[in-house]
Order: structure tokens, then C-alpha cells, then sequence
């Protein structure tokens, strides 16, 4: 296959916005690298940020984001099933692919090839102060409750969405199921939710540099770089790399 570009990084670092962005420069397409993305109705909980794929009033195509229905258990191979065919379907089509999300099992397991064929990628990573991604985590939580997790994650259950599943459906489906469930209050729900979205951030940068150490290069854009400044910095990157033109 011809390489891909791949943005990862942790939670609450814009990693979308800046992929929409790039995708509306070249002409790309988006596949999510996001594990629970791919659920319909899913969508606050999960942080679609759909809003940030209309660039411009343009709206930038994507992939393997609401495409199954929630309870059905996904799996890193199942994942990498459909995310190989979309890259197929993508390039067949001459378009230049972009690999987004903060799955390092998941990116990982596709670009490495985990009982399949390796995929070439120039990748680039998101990070930047701890304090500052601490405030960005927080401060996304707060919105997110505001503008209803805690009804989706209700919806869900009156869908008939067993709580043992909601609970294997990460962080946030699993807090908001133990207030719904009266098995924490308001304020005690909010306080271990933040913690354990804190605590995930550093397991993604672990994972991350265990990449590197594997033999990943990750070209590592600062958090605290405006749009146009890391923008500037991918373009030039891959300014000699051909994208498109089909395997």
C-alpha cells in the first residue's frame, strides 16, 4: 500500500480538528483509529467531535465511525479488518489517506501488520504540558456533561445495553452507568471520572513511546503551536511523499 498519515496522541489534544484540517488541504479521507468510535448513538461519551469534519463549510468524509450498533464486542482484529478495507477503498479512489485516533493498540496493530501486511505511514504525534492537558481533560469532561453524556449513557441503558457492557465500553460509559445505577453521587462520579481520564492520558503517551522504542519515528507536534504552525510543520514533512495513486 502507499503510506498513510497518521495523527495520534492522547485525549483532548485537537487531534481531529487538525486532521480535518489537512484532510480538506489534500483531498484526504479520515479513518478513525478509535476503538469505540465505530458505535452508533455513541457519540459524547466517545468524542466524535463531528462538528470539527466541516471544514469550511466542506464536510470531510470519514470512516469506521458509526458503523455498528452498540453491544456488539469489537475486537483489535476486527478493527483492523475494516480499517485496511477502507484504506483500500480510499486509495483504489486515488485519494490520500489519513490514519486519526488515540488507540495506540489499535494504530499500532494496523500499521505493523498483526497477522496482515504492514502499512508504510509517516506519523505524527500531539502532545504537550501536562498541566495544560490536565486543563483541556477537565474542561472537556465539564462540557461533555453538560451537553448530555449522562442521557446518552441513559438512552443506552433504556435501549437495553446490559451495564456489564457499558462498563468494558470505557471511562466515561462506565462513571455515568455507576451514578445512573446509584453506585456513586453526582460530585463522587465526576471526581474519579476525571482522575481515571488523567490516568488514561499517561497510559496513551506510554504506549506511545513504547511505539518509538519498537521502531516507530513519531514526528511530535507541540500542543501549544497554533493550527497553521503545525499545519506548516506536517505539510513540509510529507511535501516529497506521493499519497495517492491506488497499491
Amino acid at each position: 500500500m502507499n503510506p498513510v498519515i497518521t495523527i495520534l496522541g492522547p485525549t483532548a489534544t485537537g487531534k481531529t480538528r487538525i486532521a480535518a484540517l489537512l484532510a480538506k488541504h489534500l483531498g484526504a479521507e479520515i479513518v478513525s483509529a478509535d476503538s469505540r468510535q465505530i458505535y452508533k448513538r455513541m457519540d459524547i461519551g466517545t468524542g466524535k467531535d463531528l462538528k470539527d469534519y466541516t471544514i469550511e463549510g466542506v464536510s470531510i468524509p470519514y470512516h469506521l465511525i458509526d458503523i455498528e450498533e452498540p453491544g456488539k464486542v469489537n475486537t483489535v482484529f476486527n478493527y483492523q479488518k475494516l480499517a485496511q478495507q477502507a484504506i483500500l477503498d480510499i486509495q483504489q479512489r486515488n485519494k490520500p489517506v489519513i490514519l486519526c485516533g488515540g488507540s495506540g493498540m489499535y494504530i499500532e496493530a494496523l500499521l505493523q501488520g498483526y497477522q496482515s501486511t504492514p502499512i508504510p505511514s509517516i506519523i505524527f504525534g500531539i502532545k504537550g504540558d501536562r498541566d495544560e492537558v490536565r486543563r483541556r481533560i477537565t474542561a472537556r469532561l465539564k462540557e461533555r456533561l453538560e451537553n448530555g453524556m449522562v442521557d446518552e449513557v441513559q438512552k443506552l441503558m433504556n435501549e437495553g445495553v446490559a451495564t456489564e457492557q457499558l462498563y468494558k465500553y470505557g471511562l466515561e460509559y462506565r462513571y455515568v452507568m455507576l451514578y445512573l445505577t446509584q453506585q456513586l453521587d453526582y460530585n463522587m462520579m465526576f471526581q474519579k471520572l476525571n482522575t481515571a481520564i488523567h490516568q488514561f492520558s499517561k497510559r496513551q503517551m506510554t504506549w506511545f513511546r513504547k511505539m518509538e522504542r519498537a521502531g516507530f519515528v513519531i514526528h511530535w507536534l507541540d500542543l501549544a503551536w497554533n493550527e497553521e504552525e503545525k499545519m506548516d510543520y506536517i505539510l513540509c514533512a510529507v511535501s516529497d511523499v506521493k499519497f495517492t495513486g491506488g497499491v
